[in-house]
This record gives structure tokens, sequence and C-alpha cells, in this order.
């Protein structure tokens, strides 16, 4: 994946303290700025059970597309379950990794079959933007139960760090059934999950960095799967 040399630094400039991880994320968008979603729906309600009584009646403000406007959060579930990728991603969370949230929410967007945290379980979700209502997220305790989950699934791994010997994502054919595999901001991938990943992929860059943001290393290698095996005649085009 990527390393950054003051991960911390990310947390203390956001003001935020690492024990959120156990808390929510914002239920809507924030309040300032022009209004956000539909307000209550016009009489007579539709009737379709895939609507919430209480949303048509106060309004959905929810991060969510205009199809999925006062649904009910089951009921998109069920719906995004019938047209997600088989593609899976997992992040190393060994320390608090300020990145997960972000992950999430790009997963979301992608369809993503699943996001597999590795180590500790809890993680911030402000970054996810409510989006982990909607993804579904599994937890392993080690590198080692998320690689048995791989091999039983019928996943490839897929490491994402700039180490020695990777080869670049930009022109590596990504396997359709993949488990894209990224290590913590600080210190990249642990050697087990670099030992055990059939191929290590690394992002070009061209700058004085060392590292891209992990959240942003995590989007380009999705949107690189999304470009090679998703079909973008399914994709939504307006909010």
């Amino acid at each position: 994946m990527t390393r950054n040399e003051s991960a911390s630094d990310e947390s203390a400039s956001t003001g935020s303290s690492l024990d959120e991880s156990a808390g929510p994320g914002p239920t809507e968008w924030p309040t300032a700025g022009p209004a956000v979603g539909v307000g209550p729906h016009p009489l007579p309600w539709p009737s379709d059970p895939r609507y919430d009584p209480d949303l048509l009646a106060a309004g959905d403000a929810r991060n969510v597309i205009d199809r999925y406007r006062y649904w009910r959060r089951e009921a998109i579930i069920a719906d995004l379950d019938t047209r997600r990728h088989p593609l899976h991603v997992a992040i190393e969370n060994f320390g608090h990794d300020m990145n997960i949230g972000t992950v999430v929410r790009t997963a979301n967007a992608f369809a993503v079959a699943a996001v597999h945290i590795v180590g500790r379980r809890r993680w911030n979700r402000r970054g996810a933007m409510v989006t982990d209502r909607y993804q579904h997220i599994e937890h392993h305790p080690d590198v080692g139960s998320l690689l048995t989950f791989a091999r039983g699934a019928g996943l490839t791994v897929v490491a994402v760090d700039n180490l020695p010997g990777s080869v670049p994502l930009e022109n590596t054919e990504l396997p359709r059934n993949c488990l894209l595999l990224f290590g913590q901001e600080s210190s990249g991938l642990t050697p087990e999950a670099r030992a055990d990943a059939l191929l290590t992929v690394s992002i070009a860059q061209f700058g004085s960095t060392r590292s891209i943001n992990a959240g942003v290393a995590a989007g380009i290698a999705m949107h690189a799967w999304i470009r090679q095996h998703a079909d973008l005649s399914g994709a939504v085009r307006a909010l």
C-alpha cells in the first residue's frame, strides 16, 4: 500500500480522539450550508414496502443516491446485494488507522462485496459518512484468519504496497475474484500479508513524497479493478 511518516499527525490535526473509533459516524450531512436531501413525501404515500414511513413523513437527508430516497436501510442493502462486485478489500488495523472510514466509503461507492478489517475491531467511522450502514464489513483477528477466508471464498489476494519487487498497478491485470490487501498508514503491510499474497502491486508516483495516503491508495486500486472488470453501463450517473 503506502507509507506515511507521520500517520499520528492526522488525528492531532483533526482534533479527533482515537477513542472515537467505537462511536458511530454522523447520521446526516452537516447542517451548515445549503439543504441536502428531500423533505416529507407528498401524499398519497407510495405503498411499496421498501419505503420507510418515518422517512416519508419527516424527509430524508441521508447520504444516499436519489434511487434510495425514503427507502428502509434493509431494503437498500438488499438491492445493493443484487449487484455487488466480486471484489473484496482488506485493511490491517493493528494500530488505530484513521483511513478505514475513507476505505469503507469508497468501497460502498464501487459496490465492493465486503470490507475486511484485520486486527483491532474498533475503527474511526467518521470518514465513512454512514456508508458503513450499507456496506458489508467483516472482522478478522489476524492475517492468518483473513487468508483462510480468502482461500475458502476462492479469492486471489493482491497486496498493494510500494515495496521493492512490486509490479506497477497501472499495467497489471487484476484477478476478477480478488481481495485487495492494504497495510497500515504508518508501516505498510505486515510481512505475513506480503508473503501470502499472489503478487504485490504499487502505484506510480512522480513527486517527492514517499507515499500516498492509505485511503487514497485504496481508492486508486479499487478503481483500477472497476476499469478492468465492472459493467460501466450500470454505473450511477447522477446523485
